[in-house]
């Protein structure tokens, strides 16, 4: 039996009351929220409490990278606060991600970002100082650096996943963000996908954020993302 995707709507807002009122409003349409450097940096730990509190998974997307050390101590406080997922930055380097997955243990997933959905090749060549560079390329490298050191998952765009699965079958887990509805606006992203595009090109978690959380009608919103990805309320959770 296919494990069905799970979604993860984004709690992008400063105020803790605001995201709590959303996770109220969308009741078990969603059991899963992201938790990003805006409100954790507003509201602090507690939100992620407040989210334990009500059986919500948490995924704790502060995105480190750091030296060694700082960034196992960062993710072993992660864990121990109650998130089910945690992002750490790939180009942290070996070292960086043997690190948050020994700071990880058992208690929660690090998930490694390769290239944000918000760079395209341009950009990316900008960054990175090199000509002609394309995003799969970086994406299917950072993945393996990944793997070899331990990570069991990344994060990368809807338009690399179905590559990488390829490369690597099951031993990563996807994390496609950038997740909009079909008619949806990309906003400030490069690489955006539907969610049953998503599904299809192997992700284990969807991100889905304004799509959601700035419709007239969360709700509904929700109810679509959830049937594009054949998912019922009942099976929305479990990060492990």
């Amino acid at each position: 039996m296919t494990t069905p995707v799970v979604p993860i709507v984004a709690l992008d807002t400063p105020h803790l009351e605001g995201a709590l009122a959303l996770v109220s409003r969308l009741g078990d349409a969603c059991r899963f929220y992201k938790v990003g450097s805006e409100l954790f940096t507003a509201e602090g730990p507690r939100v992620v409490r407040r989210l334990r509190d009500v059986g919500c998974d948490v995924f704790l997307d502060l995105k480190f990278h750091d030296i060694p050390n700082t960034v196992r101590a960062g993710v072993r406080s992660a864990a121990a606060l109650g998130a089910s997922l945690v992002t750490v930055h790939a180009g942290g380097g070996r070292s960086m991600l043997e690190a948050a997955v020994d700071g990880a243990g058992d208690r929660c997933a690090v998930l490694a970002v390769t290239v944000l959905t918000s760079l395209d090749a341009a950009a990316l060549g900008e960054a990175w100082g090199r000509d002609r560079l394309r995003v799969r390329d970086e994406v299917l490298r950072l993945a393996a650096l990944a793997r070899s050191a331990g990570v069991p998952g990344i994060v990368c765009s809807g338009e690399e996943a179905a590559e990488v699965r390829a490369v690597h079958g099951e031993a990563l887990r996807l994390l496609v963000p950038g997740v909009r509805l079909t008619g949806g606006a990309s906003h400030d992203q490069a690489r955006v996908v539907t969610p049953s595009r998503a599904a299809a090109a192997g992700a284990s978690w969807v991100v889905v954020g304004r799509a959601v959380t700035t419709a007239v009608d969360p709700e509904a919103a929700m109810a679509a993302v959830n049937r594009e990805l054949g998912v019922l309320p009942a099976q929305n959770g479990g990060a492990r």
